[in-house]
């Protein structure tokens, strides 16, 4: 492995996931607003990491693989504090649920590209899957962004249950589903057309 620049900011997502996951559970002066813009900082290092290794011809093996797992420990670990942080107003059962299916669609796949990787095989990410990373991610933004307005700026924007402060949550919760509609979807893909790597 080599310690580069893109490769450090792919490794950078996992303290920050950390330090997000903890500010989800924690209620003091600004915390939300540290929460939101630290999360935005590691989504943005998602980009940054891949367009600097293409820049500087660093695209690498480790690299490569590091950012898939990252991604989806980062997703899922903020996914697992927002449903235990009752951020699904009452609707904890239904979110938990959810994410159940969002956890083994990705175990699931990870377990076949592996299946698939001792046949030689490669079976790289199709649209499907990288639209389901990026609707994911949105999700968490917009649901930390309601916890951030709602908690250091209720004044400033018309009080926490202000209806379009409302309206950050409900948009939240919204691309919540369709993050895991679509994460059902695209592992039905997935195994329709490379699930014979794991029948016989």
């Amino acid at each position: 492995m080599k310690y580069n620049l893109p490769n450090l900011l792919t490794l950078s997502r996992i303290p920050m996931m950390f330090v997000v996951v903890a500010l989800l559970h924690l209620d003091f002066p600004w915390s939300g607003t540290i929460c939101f813009w630290l999360y935005i900082a590691a989504a943005l290092t998602d980009w940054l990491d891949g367009k600097i290794a293409r820049e500087r011809g660093e695209v690498s093996s480790f690299g490569r693989f590091m950012d898939a797992v990252i991604d989806k420990v980062m997703v899922i670990g903020i996914m697992i504090a927002l449903v235990s942080g009752n951020f699904f107003y009452g609707h904890n059962i239904a979110a938990l649920m959810l994410l159940l299916c969002i956890l083994a669609r990705e175990f699931a796949i990870s377990g076949m590209r592996m299946a698939a990787a001792s046949k030689g095989i490669v079976i790289v990410a199709d649209s499907g899957g990288k639209v389901k990373t990026f609707v994911q991610f949105n999700a968490i933004g917009w649901l930390i962004g309601w916890r951030m307005f709602a908690q250091d700026y209720p004044e400033l924007f018309g009080g926490a249950e202000a209806r379009w402060i409302n309206w950050v949550h409900v948009v939240g919760v919204a691309l919540f589903v369709l993050s895991a509609v679509l994460t059902i979807t695209s592992g039905w893909s997935y195994f329709r057309r490379h699930g014979h790597v794991v029948m016989d």
